[in-house]
């Protein structure tokens, strides 16, 4: 439904925006850029404060807004209020830093100009996308913002969702209309944890929303804490579907180089002997193979899959590689089995050391850690796993996988290693050394080839890697 406008709405008595239906493609006027004084004025809420929202909400409280993080998790919330980062990329400085509250009172969202949404959307176990947290915020949201309002979702979703699912929610919790008594933007969030070279600042922030006019002004709110600037998008749309085919052509290379690694190992032919001859070439992609897990590359496919399945076309291309990729964790477990088998083991006497549980490497986040699924298969047959992770406390790690977990780092009595996740503290093993704590005839799966191949046989492992 298209919502009819036709005057102007004054917000704060500073800034005007005419009142264009909210639709794909209306042109509205060009406009002066908003004055970014007036932006910096303003309070900003930030609804979800996970490894999106905080680094947002903390951003926005360094470039001296006003800022109001909320969230429904009162340990987080509580957490947060200590002075202590609950996301392990800030610091417990820079979580204290400029003027911001953290609350779990929904009631605080009215002191805010802007509200930007960053809760999560996962997929469900038909990997479907879950839309529900986006619904519920939008709710709290509009049952609690002031007319005048500009709303920003960030949260990943299909095309189309902004219109279809935000803004009723909004509408619905208000009593007020989009376009007319309140404003909506979409801009995806690029944040990538463990990263310190691409942090908020650094990385070009897409933007979009209903009209030119509120463009302008979501534009010129980021670009206050952007400093690689910020790219327009024509249409809130394409914005959305931005987001979703970053990480689905991510997904399409690392499963090309994932079925190449095992159709290679067939073929007895060493696969990153491969990619290395092969990336000597100039517009050689450079990726390898590895397990896919995380929250972006093996989830955002299904958001767009869904919503092209919905118009009644199958992208079977994306299908084909999510399969792949989530069959990548069986073939780490079956390289395992093999490679226990050539050190003439019996597997349910066999004890592996699993080293590296979260998703990627220099976080702890093992939520969606595809090493779990490896796991989950090497107990099938009764093999004894046992786990270290330096980023990961004891607790989390038993509860999450069922294994054992080392405090302490020691390799004694095992008959296998697992390099899962390549932290940086585990790229000096002295391979050596370790050989002699592990039983007799031992294995090392090196899973994306972190460590030496040589340097490992000569240290008496049986060595695999994809």
């Amino acid at each position: 439904m298209t919502t009819t406008i036709s005057d102007t709405e004054t917000r704060g008595g500073e800034r005007e925006y005419d009142r264009y239906p909210l639709q794909t493609g209306e042109e509205g006027t060009t406009l002066q850029h908003i004055d970014e004084q007036s932006i910096r004025e303003a309070t900003i809420c930030v609804v979800g404060l996970g490894y999106v929202g905080l680094p947002l909400a903390v951003g926005f409280a360094q470039s001296n807004y006003r800022v109001v993080g909320y969230d429904i998790d009162e340990s987080t919330v509580e957490t947060l209020q200590s002075g202590v980062d609950t996301t392990g990329d800030l610091t417990d400085e820079a979580v204290q830093d400029g003027d911001i509250s953290y609350t779990t009172d929904a009631s605080q969202i009215s002191e805010a100009d802007y509200i930007i949404i960053t809760v999560p959307t996962p997929i469900d176990d038909d990997n479907r996308p879950d839309l529900s947290y986006v619904e519920s915020a939008a709710t709290t949201v509009g049952s609690k913002m002031n007319p005048g309002s500009t709303v920003i979702l960030e949260s990943t979703v299909y095309p189309g969702s902004t219109r279809d699912v935000l803004v009723p929610a909004l509408e619905a919790a208000s009593d007020l209309s989009a376009g007319e008594d309140f404003f909506v933007g979409y801009s995806p969030e690029r944040a990538t944890p463990g990263d310190e070279k691409h942090g908020l600042a650094d990385v070009v922030k897409v933007v979009s929303a209903q009209n030119e006019k509120v463009l302008d002004d979501v534009a010129t709110l980021y670009e206050s804490i952007i400093d690689a600037g910020v790219h327009r998008a024509p249409s809130i749309e394409v914005a959305e579907a931005s987001k979703v085919v970053e990480n689905t052509q991510r997904d399409l290379n690392i499963a090309f180089v994932n079925e190449l690694s095992m159709a290679l190992e067939r073929l007895d032919v060493d696969g990153q002997a491969v990619l290395e001859a092969a990336g000597t070439k100039w517009n050689f992609h450079d990726y390898r193979p590895g397990l896919v897990g995380g929250h972006c590359i093996p989830v955002d496919p299904y958001f767009f899959t869904y919503r092209s399945s919905q118009e009644g076309f199958e992208p079977e291309l994306m299908q084909t590689s999510r399969k792949v990729n989530e069959s990548v964790p069986g073939h780490v477990a079956e390289l395992t089995i093999k490679a226990l088998n050539e050190c003439h083991k019996t597997l349910r006497e066999s004890r592996v050391l699993v080293l590296g549980l979260s998703y990627k490497p220099g976080v702890g986040d093992i939520r969606s850690s595809k090493v779990e699924a490896v796991i989950d298969t090497l107990q099938e047959y009764a093999i004894d796993i046992e786990g270290f992770d330096p980023f990961v406390d004891d607790e989390t790690i038993e509860d999450q996988f069922g294994i054992e977990a080392q405090d302490r780092l020691s390799f004694e009595g095992f008959d296998a290693v697992m390099l899962a996740t390549p932290h940086k503290e585990f790229e000096e093993l002295d391979l050596e050394a370790v050989s002699t704590e592990l039983a007799d005839d031992p294995a090392l799966i090196d899973v994306t080839g972190t460590l030496e191949e040589a340097e490992a046989t000569e240290a008496g492992f049986v060595y695999r890697r994809l």
